[in-house]
């Protein structure tokens, strides 16, 4: 049973062969939530580190559909873990309350397939405020 208050890789499908290409398919079945929103991330300076928040609600499916993205999440508990998403039929699921930070390769073309639709009033931006929900949580 997947326990999904942990970050993991999904491995997706992968159709077709080398002389004729690859199809990779997220249907209801092979996701674990029902999708509410997707957006794309691409050209970020390879200098530039994005993320650096978490989310109260939302979880969040990233997949490499192009170059590498390295990213480093943290739990409440912290526990910290690095992922290093490089073929595009591999996502990383990240759980609500999960802290991550990532770096892209200067290709990179990131998918982000979400839970929920956007609300700035589920993010948390500041580290130190994370931290503290994870000291309410165990006293």
């Amino acid at each position: 049973m997947t326990d999904y208050t942990l970050p993991f890789l999904i491995e997706f499908p992968k159709i077709g062969a080398p002389a004729l290409g690859y199809i990779s398919v997220a249907e209801n079945e092979n996701l674990p939530f029902v999708p509410k929103r997707i957006y794309w991330t691409y050209f970020t300076p390879e200098e530039v580190e994005r993320g650096g928040h978490s989310h109260f609600d939302l979880q969040q499916i990233l997949i490499a559909v192009s170059g590498k993205i390295e990213v480093t999440t943290e739990l409440l508990s912290g526990k910290k873990e690095t992922f290093v998403l490089d073929r595009p039929n591999m996502g990383l699921y990240i759980p609500k309350m999960c802290w991550r930070d990532m770096k892209y390769s200067h290709n990179a073309v990131q998918v982000c397939v979400a839970s929920i639709e956007y609300d700035e009033k589920d993010y948390i931006r500041e580290y130190s405020e994370f931290l503290g929900y994870g000291r309410k949580e165990t006293n």
